[in-house]
């Protein structure tokens, strides 16, 4: 049976997830067998997608040896509310999207951010 082909941003996603997992700099040959370790992935498609995290400035490299060492500029979490920024700001209505977001939440969910909130205005 044929693998499902990644999309580019899945592969991003995987290679974050490693770098995020090592909390450290890594080398395109270790974030390469972690991954190949789970799924067969070749090399310089690993190669190409830090190139384009890095182009994007999600990552930092720094010269090891004759490869590049990388690490991820923000956290998971951060990215996370990067992201989410991002697809605020591409909403019409960003109040009516937020609403739309908050309400489809679960209600703990809904609590805890209500807590957060109210946390966040008291420390003002």
């Amino acid at each position: 049976m044929a693998r499902r082909k990644l999309r580019s941003g899945e592969l991003e996603n995987r290679v974050l997830s490693v770098l995020w997992a090592a909390d450290r700099p890594m080398t395109p040959r270790e974030v390469h067998a972690v991954i190949s370790a789970k799924r067969d992935l070749a090399y310089t498609t690993v190669m190409t997608i830090l190139t384009r995290l890095w182009e994007k400035k999600e990552l930092t490299r720094e010269k090891q040896g004759r490869s590049f060492s990388y690490q991820p500029v923000l956290g998971r979490d951060e990215r996370v509310a990067q992201r989410l920024q991002e697809v605020l700001d591409a909403a019409d209505d960003r109040l009516v999207a937020l609403n739309a977001f908050v309400t489809s939440l679960p209600a703990d969910a809904q609590a805890a951010l209500q807590a957060s909130l109210s946390d966040n205005r008291s420390r003002r």
